[in-house]
């Protein structure tokens, strides 16, 4: 046996501790992260006996993250993308100048220079990419509307943050750096505005390689290895075309692995094997994201909740609440519903991976002191830690908001055109129509497939972009939050047919079925659910039919949706013209 393995000493007590304190957190009804966090903390330079190597459990990290990002990669199309442009390009470069902001308005209050507070108030900014899409994947929401509307913030701050990494070594001296001066130096002569223009064209000319070449290429190359029979082999494609794309996109055109990464799984979507490569990568993306968690609690070092507990309670109260309010009020001004505006900003309520190597970056140029980063890693271990407790005062905090009418007015829109249908609307098809909530992938399907055959249907949808391109196809739809009542009285629920909500999200589902049987008692339902356990309280609780998947959901959704209101609706026809 060799004497020194550090990789596999490090995977072995990373992954051991991991497993037992994460079990102890699930028995306390704690989220497992919290576990996982102390398994790091246990195993790290800031704690006596064993360490582990920090170098390498940050790699391991990082192949989480390019996993993780490939995974939603492979389940988001430029469509979801360019759908929430709207919303996430304004919301996050706003929210990451707020954030900014309070950051260097702090610094300032305790005596570090210009430049510290802009690397300081930038690196509490930014979301984890890994903590986020946990958080999602939990809820069985990242193919919600909101759950589009926060990868697509994350997406614009990982490319911010991929400017600010290039830039930051040239305004270094400018900024008031030291020992960074030499590589300011070094790029004196070069114009910063050229920098920015060339590393804004790297981006644009990588964006374009891989929709350009690499939909046609990638897809091309998975069939050509799945029809060789072998699983191992097309799990080996998988992994081989995330890590090696996110690489070659941070060596070649200087783009962060996870932005690499989402960008391989949105071309390999293509593919009608899409589905497949996720399961396929499923288990390896939920190990290494264990191992992301276990790294940073590595970095943190307890003595400064002892040493400095009133500025870290400074930098929580940024991140959980600046942060938050900031988003949460954008997505309101942006004229987004209360629910959207709650998950979002809940999402964003934490900070990682981008955050770590900013602030290294920092003293590095010797703009950030060494305490600054100190605080920034603390601040995102509590983050991390808390943030599961942030989501599960979304609906708490949405009760408390709906119970001041004044102020759920204020925050609702209710002025807004959108949110209710045109008097212009022919009143014939608002009368045995199907009541669609939600028209992402799946409800498209559904929804075209009614239309083709002029079945009549009323849309209920939060992204705005949506709603508007509908209404411009003369199709009826609403913008708002379906398991409100009064979004389900504006699109005449009471008059439906059948309502059929395609929305991944069990627990708005139920409140719309509740909802929509209180106004109309005989009302069809039909659902989609996101797991067994999903699928089983549904069935339970007699939600209809209810539905499991995606490719094969789209098809058994639309099929049965035909055959109940298809046929009776040609029967109507016909009655109808026999009587003329």
């Amino acid at each position: 046996m060799p004497h020194s393995v550090p990789l596999i000493t490090t995977l072995a007590a990373a992954f051991g501790f991991a497993l037992i304190l994460g079990f102890v957190a699930a028995r306390l009804k704690l989220p497992a992260l919290v576990g996982y966090l102390i398994a790091g903390i246990l195993i790290g330079p800031a704690t006596p006996g064993f360490v582990a190597d920090v170098e390498l459990s940050q790699q391991l990290a990082e192949i989480g993250v390019m996993l993780l990002m490939f995974g939603v990669g492979l389940h988001f199309s430029v469509d979801d993308l360019l759908a929430v442009r709207r919303i996430a390009l304004p919301g996050a470069v706003a929210q990451i100048t707020v954030a900014t902001a309070l950051g260097a308005a702090v610094a300032a209050l305790w005596g570090w220079s210009f430049g510290a507070g802009i690397v300081f108030g930038l690196s509490l900014s930014v979301a984890s990419t890994v903590v986020l899409l946990r958080a999602l994947e939990t809820r069985g929401i990242v193919d919600s509307v909101n759950g589009r509307i926060a990868v697509g913030w994350l997406v614009v701050e990982d490319v911010v943050m991929v400017l600010v990494l290039v830039l930051l070594p040239a305004l270094s001296g400018w900024l008031g750096g030291g020992a960074g001066r030499g590589v300011a130096q070094a790029l004196a002569g070069r114009d910063l505005l050229m920098t920015l223009l060339l590393t804004i064209g790297e981006v644009a000319v990588f964006v374009v390689l891989m929709f350009v070449v690499g939909r046609r290429v990638f897809p091309w190359l998975l069939w050509q290895v799945a029809r060789t029979g072998s699983r191992e082999l097309f799990t080996l494609c998988v992994i081989a075309a995330a890590v090696c794309i996110a690489y070659g996109s941070a060596a070649i055109f200087g783009v962060s692995f996870a932005l690499g990464a989402f960008f391989a799984g949105m071309v390999l979507r293509e593919s009608a094997l899409s589905h497949r490569a996720a399961d396929e990568s499923l288990p390896l993306r939920e190990a290494f994201s264990v191992l992301f968690f276990v790294s940073v609690g590595m970095l943190f070092d307890p003595a400064v909740l002892v040493q400095e507990p009133f500025r870290l309670l400074v930098v929580v109260a940024i991140i959980i609440v600046g942060k938050t309010l900031a988003a949460f009020l954008l997505v309101l001004a942006l004229r987004y519903p209360l629910n959207t505006a709650l998950t979002v900003s809940a999402s964003l309520a934490q900070i990682g991976e981008f955050s770590f190597i900013l602030a290294s970056l920092g003293v590095s140029l010797n703009l950030l002191p060494v305490e600054g980063q100190s605080l920034i890693l603390a601040g995102a271990l509590v983050s991390i830690a808390l943030n599961p407790l942030v989501f599960n005062a979304i609906e708490p905090v949405q009760a408390w908001i709906r119970s001041r009418s004044q102020l759920a007015r204020a925050m609702e829109r209710p002025d807004d055109p959108l949110a209710e249908l045109p008097t212009s609307v022919d009143q014939d098809l608002l009368t045995g129509h199907v009541l669609l909530v939600g028209y992402g992938r799946v409800g498209r399907r559904i929804g075209e497939a009614l239309i083709e055959r002029g079945i009549p249907v009323v849309v209920a949808e939060q992204s705005r972009e949506i709603v508007e391109q509908l209404r411009e196809r003369g199709i009826p739809a609403v913008t708002g939050d379906a398991s409100e009542a009064s979004v389900l009285i504006q699109a005449h629920v009471a008059r439906a047919r059948m309502l059929v909500i395609a929305a991944p999200d069990t627990l708005r589902a139920r409140k719309m079925i509740e909802i929509a049987h209180a106004l109309k008692p005989d009302v069809e339902t039909v659902v989609r659910a996101h797991s067994d356990e999903e699928a089983t309280l549904l069935r339970e609780e007699r939600a209809g039919e209810v539905f499991m998947g995606e490719h094969e959901l789209a098809l058994g959704m639309t099929r049965h949706v035909l055959e109940r209101v298809g046929r009776r609706f040609e029967q109507g026809a016909t009655a109808g013209e026999r009587a003329g």
